[in-house]
């Protein structure tokens, strides 16, 4: 069976002054955050295309019909306007689709999208993720808020799984680790609530039209997601298990 899955997001850049006495510099540098959830799906035989947020502005494709080509769509930390501004149409003025309103039709004509939390994802730091009240909410099994949604735990904060029989969890040991942090949402009515963070939806599942959509709402990956959690057994057949859901592949 093949799987195939876009990944869109995961990656920043870092510049930084360096002050020493009278005299300062600058550096630069790239990360990617990918690495865990990446080599987690293609453990379980998925073909991953994966764009940085930097090549997902131009690249992302514009079209439910070319989304099609693939079985999941997954968002992590990037931010409505990175897939709203094309280049062509931030610097240039060009008209051209709108990427948001292309992935809605993609859910309801028989795609699976996922949002996984993040800075930059649901509403975020400052509330500049910027899904709130897009095309995009309408495919989410969740409402979110119109403010910064972030939940900060440094404590530590345990899921607790509420849909055991859910076919997203097939595999997946009970036994999850702590995360760090998430944003927070409200499940929708017709929404099915897998598991919470806190006193909060941490996996609710949905379907919309011909598809399906999946909200995560902590991280794929450091900060949120902390060593413990990102090296658990059940990692890599969580995320098998959401991609292959939203995918109506089980």
């Amino acid at each position: 069976m093949s799987k195939t899955v876009l990944i869109a997001g995961e990656s920043w850049t870092t510049h930084s002054i360096h002050q020493k006495g009278f005299d300062s510099f600058t550096t630069t540098e790239y990360n990617e955050g990918v690495q865990w959830l990446r080599a987690g799906l293609e453990a379980h035989g998925w073909t991953v295309e994966f764009q940085p947020s930097h090549v997902a502005a131009r690249n992302f494709p514009m079209t439910a019909e070319a989304l099609g080509a693939y079985d999941a769509v997954i968002l992590s930390d990037i931010g409505a306007n990175t897939l709203l501004l094309h280049p062509d149409t931030f610097v240039r003025s060009k008209v051209l689709p709108n990427r948001l309103h292309a992935l809605r039709d993609y859910v309801l004509g028989g795609g699976g999208l996922v949002m996984v939390g993040g800075y930059l994802t649901f509403q975020g730091i400052d509330a500049k993720g910027q899904y709130a009240g897009t095309a995009v909410e309408e495919v989410l099994p969740v409402t979110l808020m119109h403010a910064d949604d972030r939940v900060e735990s440094p404590q530590g904060v345990v899921p607790v799984v509420t849909s055991a029989a859910h076919p997203i969890l097939q595999g997946v040991p009970s036994d999850w680790p702590a995360l760090l942090g998430y944003n927070r949402v409200a499940p929708k009515s017709d929404a099915e609530l897998v598991a919470t963070v806190g006193a909060d939806p941490l996996l609710v599942a949905g379907r919309f039209g011909k598809g399906r959509g999946v909200a995560f709402t902590s991280d794929c990956g450091p900060h949120w997601a902390p060593p413990p959690f990102v090296d658990w057994t059940g990692y890599a057949p969580l995320w098998n298990g959401i991609a292959e859901w939203v995918g109506g592949l089980r």
